[in-house]
């Protein structure tokens, strides 16, 4: 099992270009659980996890790891315990498959240190993990977006860090794949302890998937908790002013929104009514 560690923002205001994103969040992240940050467009939430990967420097607040500020902690020092997967990276080009996931071993090199045996093999298990061996020796070009996403996690997952940011890993990614990485992010969490930070849009996802789930409004967290605490229908109507219904998932028991609209009412529901699956009996 990977090491625990506190993981902590503290009153955090940030954003970009002199425009303020986030308004003084305080965020605790479970060691060893898988969390999801949730929220309408623009709410923050990726600013959130960039700050705390410190690609965002807070304009007030504090992001600390193990009761460190992140901004002492040698870039070196803190890429061997937090690794970060963002939104669309960049392909270098004419690279393969095996290379990528190489670089993910940086953080462990030092000036002029050849390639170890531990290094091989963290590259080799990383593949394997994802899934990807056989395109080992493939170019990144070659591959469709779904292998192209399992081949970034891989990077992520060689780094063998004890935390794993990433910022919507399944994005523009058909269901099939949707599953495939978060059942492989999951089994990650399960084997071997990494936390996980994710944001993630899809509700349903976030609420099957999530140990912990936080929500962000307007640059704010207004809620946070297991799925079945924060998932009700008032409160995706105040983050995403959605009237919705929220039922058992019947496969994984977690908290599933159902969108009412204007047009398929025909239950009578009152706003920010919650039913169970057995009310469909």
């Amino acid at each position: 099992m990977k090491p625990t560690h506190t993981f902590q923002a503290e009153h955090v205001t940030a954003g970009y270009d002199n425009k303020t994103i986030l308004h003084g969040i305080d965020v605790t992240i479970p060691s060893n659980e898988i969390s999801i940050i949730i929220g309408a467009n623009g709410c923050g939430k990726s600013t959130l996890l960039k700050t705390m990967a410190r690609l965002i420097k807070p304009t007030s607040g504090q992001v600390l790891l193990d009761g460190k500020p992140i901004h002492k902690i040698p870039p070196k020092q803190l890429a061997r315990v937090l690794g970060l997967l963002p939104q669309s990276p960049i392909v270098p080009e004419g690279i393969t498959v095996a290379d990528l996931v190489g670089r993910g071993r940086f953080p462990h090199h030092t000036f002029l240190k050849s390639w170890t045996k531990k290094d091989y093999e963290a590259v080799a298990e990383a593949m394997e993990i994802m899934n990807i061996t056989e395109f080992a020796d493939c170019h990144i070009d070659e591959l469709s977006g779904g292998q192209r996403q399992r081949v970034w996690i891989a990077m992520a997952l060689a780094q063998q860090t004890d935390i794993l940011f990433l910022d919507e890993p399944t994005t523009y990614l058909d269901i099939t794949y949707q599953i495939e990485i978060l059942d492989m992010l999951t089994d990650l969490n399960k084997k071997y302890g990494t936390t996980i930070v994710m944001v993630l849009h899809d509700i349903n996802l976030s609420a099957r998937y999530a140990d912990h789930i936080f929500a962000l409004h307007k640059g704010k967290l207004i809620a946070e908790g297991t799925p079945v605490e924060v998932i009700t229908s008032s409160l995706i109507k105040d983050i995403f002013g959605l009237d919705c219904m929220v039922i058992q998932d019947p496969i994984s028991e977690s908290p599933c929104v159902v969108p009412i609209g204007r047009h398929h009412n025909k239950f009578g529901m009152c706003k920010n009514q919650t039913l169970v699956a057995e009310d469909f009996g």
